[in-house]
């Protein structure tokens, strides 16, 4: 039940601090039917993301399910916990020993993309706007989330960018910061290219994990419309039968 109030929760009211403020979001343009881009998406969320971040809400057997891996593909390549294949996505660091390191314990990321103003857009803009800064005890700041407490994990295959900014005074002289773009100072193993296409796959794969039925419930709405209109007809012939000798 505590679970099943949380979730509702989460779902109902956003979190603290997530809003994307004035940032400029890209589109992330998934696509759901993708199944390669989900499979490549698990596999960069298991790699990169999972040592910190769990799924507490997927199922290793449900995602698999899903986007079409089979049980040995899951257990082979994906699971290094010893987690079971009917378990849930969780990873092996306690939330204890994470707040004592960290100062807070990472956020679950089973409704990253449902909880966030701009859904995948905000991830996907998020994961590509990383940029260095000495005041932050991680040396990086983010564009669209500042002052974010998270490091930027992927910066091997980024690279590392700086931020440009211009000044400017709006109608009553007061002075403001206008973000301009990013500048590669560092180059990653991926081009700027691949790291996008890659960063695409991750926010495909938790698109679809904030919510798993989202296809199905999209293929059933369909048919309940349809269903709707035919009825909507049949109604109204039927309304015209009883009422003709009234009239």
């Amino acid at each position: 039940m505590k679970k099943l109030i949380g979730i509702l929760l989460l779902l109902a009211v956003p979190l603290a601090g997530v809003a994307s403020g004035h940032a400029h979001l890209d589109s992330a343009n998934i696509d759901l039917n993708n199944k390669e881009a989900l499979h490549k998406g698990a596999k960069y969320f298991v790699n990169y993301c999972m040592g910190c971040h769990s799924l507490q809400y997927e199922r290793w057997e449900r995602m698999a399910k899903d986007i079409g891996l089979t049980k040995e593909q899951v257990m082979d390549n994906l699971v290094f916990t010893g987690a079971k294949f009917g378990e849930t996505m969780k990873n092996a660091m306690p939330a204890e020993d994470a707040a004592k390191w960290f100062g807070t314990a990472p956020p679950d990321l089973s409704l990253i993309v449902r909880s966030k103003k701009g859904g995948p857009d905000w991830l996907y803009t998020y994961l590509r706007s990383f940029y260095l800064d000495p005041s932050r005890p991680f040396g990086v700041n983010n564009h669209v989330f500042k002052d974010v407490g998270m490091p930027h994990v992927l910066w091997e295959l980024q690279g590392l960018q700086k931020a440009r900014f211009r000044t400017e005074k709006d109608a009553e002289g007061h002075e403001h910061e206008v973000f301009e773009g990013f500048e590669l100072v560092q180059p990653g193993s991926m081009s700027p290219e691949e790291y996008d296409a890659m960063v695409r796959d991750l926010t495909t794969f938790l698109a679809y994990v904030s919510e798993p039925v989202k296809l199905k419930r999209q293929h059933l709405g369909v048919w309940v419309i349809l269903f709707l209109v035919v009825f909507t007809v049949l109604a109204y012939l039927m309304k015209k039968e009883y009422w003709k000798d009234v009239h």
